[in-house]
């Protein structure tokens, strides 16, 4: 069954004609002991990796000739200001953070891996802020929702807005690689 949020953002972002990407989930689970969200996976399959607008860029696990296929590369990543994050979480206990986007400004969007995979938060980390504001929020939401409010304008947590008036785009590293 579909999940909720990505029946939304199909209808705001239409998938690619060259489809997504074809992952085997029961062996990332098995070698790496990580199960991924439902929403996550059925964005993989409908998607792929590659971009949002041009600018919101989505890591898949590795998929053959995808420069996107980097997502389990970038597992317990090394963080800066991880206080300002902890500041904002109930105890300021810092759970797993997995990253699964990035913007090319440098902003980066991480799963907070803490509970079911399907509850998991999302926190974004802006690499350009006014002077002593925290560079952390936290979405209160997991991947698909997080990426309906950035379209939707309901949520604005990245360094530039996406715009809310035109279409989306969603271009795979099919197309970007000149592949289709």
């Amino acid at each position: 069954m579909p999940h909720h949020a990505m029946a939304r953002l199909r209808e705001l972002l239409p998938p690619p004609l060259c489809g997504g990407d074809s992952v085997d989930w029961q062996e990332i689970e098995r070698t790496t002991r990580l199960t991924f969200p439902a929403d996550y996976r059925e964005f993989v399959e409908l998607y792929g990796g590659g971009e949002i607008d041009e600018y919101l860029s989505v890591s898949t696990p590795p998929v053959p000739g995808s420069a996107y296929g980097d997502l389990l590369d970038r597992i317990d990543p090394a963080l800066a200001d991880s206080e300002d994050l902890s500041a904002l979480l109930p105890e300021g206990v810092l759970p797993p953070l997995l990253p699964f986007a990035n913007v090319g400004s440098g902003d980066v969007a991480f799963w907070l891996c803490e509970g079911a995979p399907d509850d998991w938060r999302v926190a974004i980390f802006r690499r350009q802020t006014p002077y002593g504001m925290n560079r952390w929020t936290v979405f209160d939401g997991g991947m698909a929702s997080f990426c309906v409010a950035v379209l939707t304008g309901e949520a604005n947590p990245l360094s530039e807005q996406l715009s809310t008036e035109s279409r989306h785009e969603f271009v795979s590293w099919r197309r970007l690689q000149g592949l289709v």
